[in-house]
Protein backbone atom coordinates (compact mmCIF):
# COMPACT_ATOMS: atom_id res chain seq x y z
CA UNK A 1 0.00 0.00 0.00
CA UNK A 2 1.34 3.56 -1.08
CA UNK A 3 2.33 5.22 1.98
CA UNK A 4 0.64 8.45 2.88
CA UNK A 5 3.28 11.60 3.95
CA UNK A 6 2.58 13.61 7.56
CA UNK A 7 1.74 16.33 5.94
CA UNK A 8 -0.56 14.44 3.63
CA UNK A 9 -2.45 12.65 6.24
CA UNK A 10 -2.26 15.75 9.11
CA UNK A 11 -4.48 17.60 6.28
CA UNK A 12 -6.37 15.42 4.95
CA UNK A 13 -7.63 14.06 9.04
CA UNK A 14 -8.29 18.18 9.65
CA UNK A 15 -10.85 18.48 6.58
CA UNK A 16 -12.25 14.85 7.18
CA UNK A 17 -12.94 15.98 11.19
CA UNK A 18 -14.11 19.67 9.80
CA UNK A 19 -16.46 18.20 7.62
CA UNK A 20 -17.45 15.66 10.29
CA UNK A 21 -19.14 19.11 12.08
CA UNK A 22 -20.30 20.74 9.52
CA UNK A 23 -22.51 17.78 9.15
CA UNK A 24 -23.82 17.92 13.43
CA UNK A 25 -27.24 18.00 13.34
CA UNK A 26 -28.90 21.25 14.81
CA UNK A 27 -25.88 23.31 13.96
CA UNK A 28 -26.91 26.92 12.97
CA UNK A 29 -24.77 28.90 10.79
CA UNK A 30 -23.68 31.94 13.37
CA UNK A 31 -20.74 31.55 14.85
CA UNK A 32 -21.41 32.76 18.76
CA UNK A 33 -18.55 33.43 21.18
CA UNK A 34 -18.44 34.06 25.03
CA UNK A 35 -19.30 37.55 25.16
CA UNK A 36 -22.59 36.25 23.31
CA UNK A 37 -23.38 33.80 25.75
CA UNK A 38 -23.70 36.40 28.32
CA UNK A 39 -25.58 39.13 26.60
CA UNK A 40 -28.08 36.19 26.24
CA UNK A 41 -28.33 34.89 29.49
CA UNK A 42 -28.17 38.36 30.67
CA UNK A 43 -31.56 39.04 28.37
CA UNK A 44 -33.42 35.33 29.08
CA UNK A 45 -32.45 34.36 32.45
CA UNK A 46 -35.67 33.99 34.56
CA UNK A 47 -33.90 34.05 37.76
CA UNK A 48 -32.79 37.21 37.05
CA UNK A 49 -36.63 38.13 36.52
CA UNK A 50 -37.62 36.66 39.29
CA UNK A 51 -35.05 38.48 41.99
CA UNK A 52 -35.59 41.47 40.30
CA UNK A 53 -39.67 41.20 40.96
CA UNK A 54 -38.45 40.12 44.79
CA UNK A 55 -36.58 43.62 44.90
CA UNK A 56 -39.41 45.86 44.00
CA UNK A 57 -41.53 43.80 46.50
CA UNK A 58 -38.26 44.97 49.39
CA UNK A 59 -38.80 48.64 47.65
CA UNK A 60 -42.69 48.60 48.48
CA UNK A 61 -42.01 47.98 51.81
CA UNK A 62 -40.58 51.01 52.11
CA UNK A 63 -43.64 52.50 51.16
CA UNK A 64 -45.37 50.78 53.04
CA UNK A 65 -43.34 51.92 56.29
CA UNK A 66 -43.58 55.34 55.32
CA UNK A 67 -47.58 55.17 55.14
CA UNK A 68 -47.53 54.54 58.45
CA UNK A 69 -46.77 57.79 59.28
CA UNK A 70 -49.44 59.56 57.19
CA UNK A 71 -52.45 60.12 57.84
CA UNK A 72 -55.55 57.51 57.26
CA UNK A 73 -58.49 59.08 55.58
CA UNK A 74 -61.58 56.34 55.19
CA UNK A 75 -65.06 56.86 54.33
CA UNK A 76 -67.53 55.55 56.99
CA UNK A 77 -70.78 54.12 57.25
CA UNK A 78 -72.40 53.31 60.62
CA UNK A 79 -76.00 52.13 61.62
CA UNK A 80 -76.10 51.65 65.72
CA UNK A 81 -78.82 50.57 68.18
CA UNK A 82 -78.68 51.28 71.98
CA UNK A 83 -80.65 49.10 74.35
CA UNK A 84 -80.30 50.45 77.75
CA UNK A 85 -82.06 49.01 80.86
CA UNK A 86 -82.64 51.25 83.78
CA UNK A 87 -84.56 51.16 86.90
CA UNK A 88 -86.44 54.92 88.02
CA UNK A 89 -89.39 54.71 89.97
CA UNK A 90 -91.92 52.31 87.65
CA UNK A 91 -89.45 52.83 84.45
CA UNK A 92 -87.87 49.51 84.07
CA UNK A 93 -85.89 49.98 80.80
CA UNK A 94 -85.99 52.00 77.06
CA UNK A 95 -84.48 51.26 73.84
CA UNK A 96 -82.94 54.29 71.97
CA UNK A 97 -84.09 55.05 68.63
CA UNK A 98 -81.53 53.53 65.86
CA UNK A 99 -79.37 55.88 64.62
CA UNK A 100 -77.30 56.05 61.26
CA UNK A 101 -73.96 58.06 60.28
CA UNK A 102 -71.80 58.67 56.99
CA UNK A 103 -68.87 60.51 56.69
CA UNK A 104 -65.06 60.76 56.63
CA UNK A 105 -62.75 59.54 59.42
CA UNK A 106 -59.43 60.31 59.95
CA UNK A 107 -56.43 58.97 61.94
CA UNK A 108 -53.03 60.20 62.26
CA UNK A 109 -50.14 58.64 64.15
CA UNK A 110 -48.16 61.77 66.40
CA UNK A 111 -46.36 59.86 68.52
CA UNK A 112 -44.82 56.38 69.02
CA UNK A 113 -41.13 57.04 70.15
CA UNK A 114 -39.54 56.46 67.08
CA UNK A 115 -41.10 53.16 66.20
CA UNK A 116 -42.20 53.77 62.66
CA UNK A 117 -39.58 55.57 61.47
CA UNK A 118 -36.98 52.81 62.61
CA UNK A 119 -39.12 50.56 60.55
CA UNK A 120 -39.13 52.20 57.35
CA UNK A 121 -34.82 52.28 57.86
CA UNK A 122 -34.85 49.07 58.68
CA UNK A 123 -36.73 48.18 54.76
CA UNK A 124 -34.28 51.02 53.25
CA UNK A 125 -31.73 48.30 54.90
CA UNK A 126 -33.17 45.28 53.56
CA UNK A 127 -33.55 47.04 50.09
CA UNK A 128 -29.80 47.82 49.89
CA UNK A 129 -29.11 44.26 50.93
CA UNK A 130 -31.70 42.47 48.41
CA UNK A 131 -29.78 44.78 45.10
CA UNK A 132 -26.37 42.66 46.12
CA UNK A 133 -28.72 39.59 46.21
CA UNK A 134 -29.81 40.57 42.73
CA UNK A 135 -25.79 41.63 42.20
CA UNK A 136 -24.81 37.57 43.33
CA UNK A 137 -27.63 36.08 41.00
CA UNK A 138 -26.77 37.77 37.94
CA UNK A 139 -22.97 36.68 38.95
CA UNK A 140 -24.07 32.86 39.09
CA UNK A 141 -26.35 33.29 35.92
CA UNK A 142 -23.33 34.70 33.99
CA UNK A 143 -20.96 32.00 35.39
CA UNK A 144 -23.55 29.35 34.35
CA UNK A 145 -23.60 30.98 30.63
CA UNK A 146 -19.56 30.97 30.65
CA UNK A 147 -19.63 27.57 31.80
CA UNK A 148 -22.19 26.35 29.15
CA UNK A 149 -20.39 28.08 26.24
CA UNK A 150 -17.14 26.15 27.87
CA UNK A 151 -18.49 22.75 27.18
CA UNK A 152 -20.12 23.38 24.32
CA UNK A 153 -16.50 24.26 22.95
CA UNK A 154 -14.68 21.56 24.76
CA UNK A 155 -17.60 18.89 23.35
CA UNK A 156 -17.18 19.91 19.77
CA UNK A 157 -13.10 20.00 20.42
CA UNK A 158 -13.39 16.64 21.94
CA UNK A 159 -15.59 15.60 19.16
CA UNK A 160 -12.97 16.12 16.26
CA UNK A 161 -10.21 14.74 18.24
CA UNK A 162 -12.26 11.59 18.49
CA UNK A 163 -13.29 11.81 14.99
CA UNK A 164 -9.71 12.67 13.91
CA UNK A 165 -9.01 8.86 16.24
CA UNK A 166 -11.44 6.99 14.05
CA UNK A 167 -10.06 8.04 10.99
CA UNK A 168 -6.57 6.99 12.06
CA UNK A 169 -7.68 3.48 13.22
CA UNK A 170 -8.98 3.02 9.93
CA UNK A 171 -5.84 3.99 8.31
CA UNK A 172 -4.09 1.91 10.64
CA UNK A 173 -6.54 -1.01 10.48
CA UNK A 174 -6.04 -1.02 6.07
CA UNK A 175 -2.59 -0.73 6.49
CA UNK A 176 -2.11 -4.24 9.22
CA UNK A 177 -4.25 -5.89 6.55
CA UNK A 178 -2.25 -4.96 3.95
CA UNK A 179 0.69 -5.93 5.64
CA UNK A 180 -1.17 -9.16 6.96
CA UNK A 181 -1.65 -9.74 3.23
CA UNK A 182 1.85 -9.82 2.66
CA UNK A 183 3.39 -11.62 5.16
CA UNK A 184 4.55 -9.29 7.37
CA UNK A 185 2.01 -9.39 10.75
CA UNK A 186 -0.34 -11.74 11.77
CA UNK A 187 -3.91 -12.27 12.16
CA UNK A 188 -3.60 -11.14 15.91
CA UNK A 189 -2.29 -7.61 14.58
CA UNK A 190 -5.56 -7.53 12.42
CA UNK A 191 -7.64 -7.91 15.00
CA UNK A 192 -6.00 -5.77 17.57
CA UNK A 193 -6.49 -2.96 14.77
CA UNK A 194 -10.14 -3.37 14.19
CA UNK A 195 -10.56 -3.90 18.38
CA UNK A 196 -9.13 -0.09 18.11
CA UNK A 197 -11.32 0.88 15.26
CA UNK A 198 -14.24 -0.11 17.47
CA UNK A 199 -13.46 1.49 20.55
CA UNK A 200 -12.65 4.93 18.54
CA UNK A 201 -16.15 4.49 16.99
CA UNK A 202 -17.49 3.61 20.56
CA UNK A 203 -15.50 7.06 22.12
CA UNK A 204 -16.80 8.95 19.36
CA UNK A 205 -20.20 8.30 20.08
CA UNK A 206 -20.07 9.33 23.64
CA UNK A 207 -18.34 12.44 22.46
CA UNK A 208 -21.55 12.92 20.53
CA UNK A 209 -23.88 12.89 23.00
CA UNK A 210 -22.15 14.47 25.55
CA UNK A 211 -22.15 17.27 23.07
CA UNK A 212 -25.32 17.39 22.76
CA UNK A 213 -25.80 17.11 26.54
CA UNK A 214 -23.59 20.56 26.86
CA UNK A 215 -25.42 21.99 23.66
CA UNK A 216 -29.30 21.49 25.54
CA UNK A 217 -27.72 23.06 28.68
CA UNK A 218 -26.45 25.86 26.54
CA UNK A 219 -30.01 26.37 25.47
CA UNK A 220 -31.31 26.07 29.22
CA UNK A 221 -28.50 28.91 30.27
CA UNK A 222 -28.58 31.23 27.14
CA UNK A 223 -32.03 31.14 26.18
CA UNK A 224 -31.38 30.00 22.48
CA UNK A 225 -29.37 26.96 20.27
CA UNK A 226 -25.73 27.60 20.10
CA UNK A 227 -24.28 28.59 17.32
CA UNK A 228 -20.72 27.70 15.21
CA UNK A 229 -18.36 28.49 18.01
CA UNK A 230 -15.73 31.22 17.74
CA UNK A 231 -12.97 29.38 19.72
CA UNK A 232 -11.65 29.57 23.26
CA UNK A 233 -12.45 33.33 24.77
CA UNK A 234 -9.78 35.73 25.51
CA UNK A 235 -9.04 35.71 29.42
CA UNK A 236 -9.79 39.11 31.20
CA UNK A 237 -8.14 40.80 33.89
CA UNK A 238 -6.63 39.05 36.84
CA UNK A 239 -5.05 40.69 39.98
CA UNK A 240 -1.61 39.97 40.12
CA UNK A 241 -1.65 37.56 43.65
CA UNK A 242 -4.13 36.08 45.57
CA UNK A 243 -3.98 38.98 48.67
CA UNK A 244 -4.85 41.57 45.70
CA UNK A 245 -7.55 39.39 44.82
CA UNK A 246 -8.84 38.78 48.43
CA UNK A 247 -8.91 42.51 49.12
CA UNK A 248 -10.87 43.28 45.96
CA UNK A 249 -13.31 40.66 46.78
CA UNK A 250 -14.12 41.94 50.62
CA UNK A 251 -14.85 45.51 49.16
CA UNK A 252 -16.94 43.92 46.21
CA UNK A 253 -18.31 40.83 46.59
CA UNK A 254 -22.41 41.41 47.04
CA UNK A 255 -22.78 38.78 49.46
CA UNK A 256 -20.33 40.54 52.02
CA UNK A 257 -22.26 43.79 51.16
CA UNK A 258 -25.83 42.04 51.51
CA UNK A 259 -24.79 40.51 54.44
CA UNK A 260 -23.82 43.94 56.32
CA UNK A 261 -26.75 45.42 54.98
CA UNK A 262 -29.48 42.70 56.78
CA UNK A 263 -27.35 43.37 60.18
CA UNK A 264 -28.10 46.99 59.98
CA UNK A 265 -31.77 46.22 59.01
CA UNK A 266 -31.93 44.05 61.90
CA UNK A 267 -30.39 46.06 64.59
CA UNK A 268 -32.89 48.44 63.83
CA UNK A 269 -35.80 46.28 64.12
CA UNK A 270 -34.37 45.50 67.28
CA UNK A 271 -34.61 49.40 68.25
CA UNK A 272 -38.01 49.36 66.86
CA UNK A 273 -39.26 46.46 69.05
CA UNK A 274 -37.77 48.05 71.90
CA UNK A 275 -39.62 51.49 71.00
CA UNK A 276 -42.89 49.68 70.95
CA UNK A 277 -42.83 49.13 75.04
CA UNK A 278 -43.67 53.11 75.49
CA UNK A 279 -46.49 54.68 74.78
CA UNK A 280 -47.42 56.17 71.29
CA UNK A 281 -50.23 59.33 70.86
CA UNK A 282 -52.70 59.56 68.07
CA UNK A 283 -55.21 61.93 66.79
CA UNK A 284 -58.47 61.05 65.63
CA UNK A 285 -61.21 62.72 63.81
CA UNK A 286 -64.57 62.85 61.68
CA UNK A 287 -67.58 64.60 60.17
CA UNK A 288 -70.50 63.38 58.53
CA UNK A 289 -74.21 63.43 58.66
CA UNK A 290 -75.80 61.63 62.19
CA UNK A 291 -79.92 61.05 61.62
CA UNK A 292 -82.03 58.97 63.56
CA UNK A 293 -84.50 56.61 62.29
CA UNK A 294 -87.44 57.45 64.18
CA UNK A 295 -87.95 61.01 62.73
CA UNK A 296 -86.74 62.61 59.09
CA UNK A 297 -84.30 64.83 61.49
CA UNK A 298 -80.54 65.11 60.44
CA UNK A 299 -77.83 66.65 62.09
CA UNK A 300 -74.09 67.65 60.33
CA UNK A 301 -71.71 65.88 62.82
CA UNK A 302 -67.97 66.67 64.11
CA UNK A 303 -65.26 65.65 66.35
CA UNK A 304 -61.32 65.42 67.14
CA UNK A 305 -60.09 63.37 69.71
CA UNK A 306 -56.51 62.87 70.94
CA UNK A 307 -55.55 59.16 72.35
CA UNK A 308 -52.97 57.90 74.20
CA UNK A 309 -51.90 54.93 74.38
CA UNK A 310 -49.09 53.38 76.93
CA UNK A 311 -48.77 49.18 76.90
CA UNK A 312 -48.57 47.62 80.49
CA UNK A 313 -49.03 44.10 80.26
CA UNK A 314 -49.39 42.03 76.87
CA UNK A 315 -49.18 38.47 77.91
CA UNK A 316 -45.40 38.43 77.64
CA UNK A 317 -45.41 38.87 73.68
CA UNK A 318 -43.35 43.00 73.79
CA UNK A 319 -40.90 41.33 75.60
CA UNK A 320 -40.61 38.20 73.08
CA UNK A 321 -40.44 40.38 70.44
CA UNK A 322 -37.31 42.03 71.57
CA UNK A 323 -35.54 38.79 72.67
CA UNK A 324 -36.57 37.05 69.00
CA UNK A 325 -35.14 39.98 67.01
CA UNK A 326 -32.15 40.26 69.12
CA UNK A 327 -31.39 37.03 68.40
CA UNK A 328 -32.22 36.86 64.87
CA UNK A 329 -29.41 40.07 64.67
CA UNK A 330 -27.32 37.76 66.14
CA UNK A 331 -27.51 35.35 63.83
CA UNK A 332 -26.74 37.51 60.86
CA UNK A 333 -23.89 38.71 62.45
CA UNK A 334 -22.91 35.23 62.61
CA UNK A 335 -23.56 35.24 58.65
CA UNK A 336 -21.45 37.85 57.86
CA UNK A 337 -18.56 36.33 59.59
CA UNK A 338 -19.37 32.81 57.89
CA UNK A 339 -19.77 34.68 54.38
CA UNK A 340 -16.73 36.88 55.03
CA UNK A 341 -14.77 33.75 55.63
CA UNK A 342 -16.47 31.91 52.55
CA UNK A 343 -15.57 34.63 50.07
CA UNK A 344 -12.13 34.71 51.28
CA UNK A 345 -12.06 30.79 50.35
CA UNK A 346 -13.59 31.27 47.20
CA UNK A 347 -10.94 33.80 46.29
CA UNK A 348 -8.21 30.96 46.96
CA UNK A 349 -9.71 27.95 45.63
CA UNK A 350 -10.35 30.17 42.67
CA UNK A 351 -7.10 31.53 41.90
CA UNK A 352 -5.58 28.33 43.01
CA UNK A 353 -7.37 26.79 40.31
CA UNK A 354 -6.20 29.22 38.17
CA UNK A 355 -2.49 28.57 38.36
CA UNK A 356 -3.16 24.95 38.27
CA UNK A 357 -4.68 25.12 35.27
CA UNK A 358 -2.45 27.51 33.30
CA UNK A 359 0.47 25.14 34.57
CA UNK A 360 -1.35 21.62 33.69
CA UNK A 361 -2.19 23.46 30.63
CA UNK A 362 1.73 24.06 29.91
CA UNK A 363 2.70 20.20 30.12
CA UNK A 364 -0.14 19.24 28.53
CA UNK A 365 1.22 21.15 25.70
CA UNK A 366 4.84 19.71 25.92
CA UNK A 367 2.81 16.66 26.08
CA UNK A 368 1.00 16.89 22.74
CA UNK A 369 3.98 17.48 20.89
CA UNK A 370 6.27 14.77 22.52
CA UNK A 371 3.60 12.35 21.51
CA UNK A 372 2.94 13.82 18.59
CA UNK A 373 6.84 12.94 17.66
CA UNK A 374 6.79 9.61 19.26
CA UNK A 375 3.87 8.49 17.61
CA UNK A 376 4.56 9.46 14.25
CA UNK A 377 9.06 8.11 14.98
CA UNK A 378 6.51 4.75 16.20
CA UNK A 379 4.45 4.67 13.04
CA UNK A 380 7.39 5.39 10.42
CA UNK A 381 9.24 2.22 11.94
CA UNK A 382 6.38 -0.15 12.20
CA UNK A 383 6.49 0.33 7.93
CA UNK A 384 9.90 -0.86 8.13
CA UNK A 385 9.00 -3.39 10.57
CA UNK A 386 11.34 -2.55 13.72
CA UNK A 387 7.42 -1.66 15.39
CA UNK A 388 4.75 -3.60 16.14
CA UNK A 389 1.28 -2.88 15.65
CA UNK A 390 0.72 -2.71 19.31
CA UNK A 391 3.67 -0.42 19.45
CA UNK A 392 1.68 1.69 17.05
CA UNK A 393 -1.76 1.90 18.47
CA UNK A 394 -0.11 2.30 21.74
CA UNK A 395 1.66 5.45 20.66
CA UNK A 396 -1.87 6.14 19.38
CA UNK A 397 -3.40 6.32 22.52
CA UNK A 398 -0.77 8.10 24.41
CA UNK A 399 -1.68 10.70 21.99
CA UNK A 400 -4.82 10.75 22.23
CA UNK A 401 -5.04 11.38 25.69
CA UNK A 402 -2.31 14.26 25.22
CA UNK A 403 -4.49 16.50 23.20
CA UNK A 404 -7.94 15.83 25.20
CA UNK A 405 -5.51 16.50 28.39
CA UNK A 406 -5.23 19.73 26.59
CA UNK A 407 -8.18 21.15 25.21
CA UNK A 408 -9.55 20.11 29.24
CA UNK A 409 -6.31 22.08 30.58
CA UNK A 410 -7.38 25.04 28.22
CA UNK A 411 -11.29 24.99 29.33
CA UNK A 412 -10.37 24.79 32.79
CA UNK A 413 -8.14 27.34 32.49
CA UNK A 414 -11.17 29.73 30.93
CA UNK A 415 -13.29 28.22 33.65
CA UNK A 416 -10.97 28.80 36.45
CA UNK A 417 -10.64 32.84 35.18
CA UNK A 418 -13.84 33.50 35.32
CA UNK A 419 -14.80 31.78 38.28
CA UNK A 420 -11.56 34.33 40.18
CA UNK A 421 -13.69 37.01 38.57
CA UNK A 422 -17.21 36.03 40.51
CA UNK A 423 -15.21 35.11 43.61
CA UNK A 424 -13.98 38.75 43.71
CA UNK A 425 -17.83 40.05 42.63
CA UNK A 426 -17.01 41.51 39.20
CA UNK A 427 -18.40 39.04 37.15
CA UNK A 428 -21.00 41.60 36.24
CA UNK A 429 -22.87 42.71 33.12
CA UNK A 430 -21.66 46.32 34.09
CA UNK A 431 -18.22 45.59 34.58
CA UNK A 432 -17.81 43.11 31.61
CA UNK A 433 -19.14 46.17 29.26
CA UNK A 434 -21.73 43.75 27.84
CA UNK A 435 -24.11 45.20 25.13
CA UNK A 436 -27.44 44.61 27.25
CA UNK A 437 -29.48 47.15 28.88
CA UNK A 438 -28.35 47.42 32.65
CA UNK A 439 -31.29 47.13 34.76
CA UNK A 440 -31.55 49.98 37.13
CA UNK A 441 -32.37 49.01 40.54
CA UNK A 442 -33.01 52.46 41.45
CA UNK A 443 -35.24 53.01 39.03
CA UNK A 444 -38.72 51.44 40.59
CA UNK A 445 -37.27 52.31 44.09
CA UNK A 446 -37.51 56.43 43.24
CA UNK A 447 -40.84 55.87 42.28
CA UNK A 448 -42.66 53.98 44.87
CA UNK A 449 -39.90 55.42 47.45
CA UNK A 450 -42.54 58.48 48.76
CA UNK A 451 -45.69 56.14 48.76
CA UNK A 452 -47.35 57.71 45.96
CA UNK A 453 -51.24 57.72 46.33
CA UNK A 454 -53.32 56.25 43.47
CA UNK A 455 -54.42 59.59 42.21
CA UNK A 456 -51.04 61.11 41.89
CA UNK A 457 -48.82 61.97 38.62
CA UNK A 458 -45.93 59.26 39.86
CA UNK A 459 -48.43 56.65 40.01
CA UNK A 460 -49.58 56.79 36.51
CA UNK A 461 -45.59 57.05 36.24
CA UNK A 462 -45.45 53.94 37.85
CA UNK A 463 -48.37 52.14 36.22
CA UNK A 464 -46.37 52.63 33.07
CA UNK A 465 -43.46 50.93 34.64
CA UNK A 466 -45.38 47.98 35.50
CA UNK A 467 -47.14 47.92 32.01
CA UNK A 468 -43.39 47.87 30.75
CA UNK A 469 -42.21 45.17 32.77
CA UNK A 470 -45.48 42.87 32.11
CA UNK A 471 -44.73 43.30 28.70
CA UNK A 472 -40.90 42.13 28.77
Amino acid sequence: MPRMTRGKLVKALAVTAGLALSTLPGRPAWADNLTDAFIGAYNTSGLLEQNRALLRAADEDVAIALAALRPVINWAVDISQQYTKTRSGTSVGSVNPARFFTGLTLTQLLYDGGASVLAKQSAQETVLSTRQTLQEIEQQVLFRAATAYLSVLLQEETVQIRQNNVNLSAEELRASQDRFEVGEVTRTDVALSESQLASSQADLADARGDLSTAQAEYVNAVGKQPGRTAGQPSLPNLPRSVSEAMSLAQRNHPSILSAQHQVRALDLVVQQQRAALGPNVSLGANAGVREDFDDDDYQNDAGVSLSLNQPIYAGGRLAANIRRSMATRDASRANLLNVQKDVTQGVTDAYVRFETATASLRASTERVRASQVAFDGIREEATLGARTTLDVLTAQQDLLDAQLAEIASRTERSLAAYQLLQAQGLLTAERLGLAVQIYDPTLYYNLVKKAPSQVSKQSRDLDRVLKALRRD
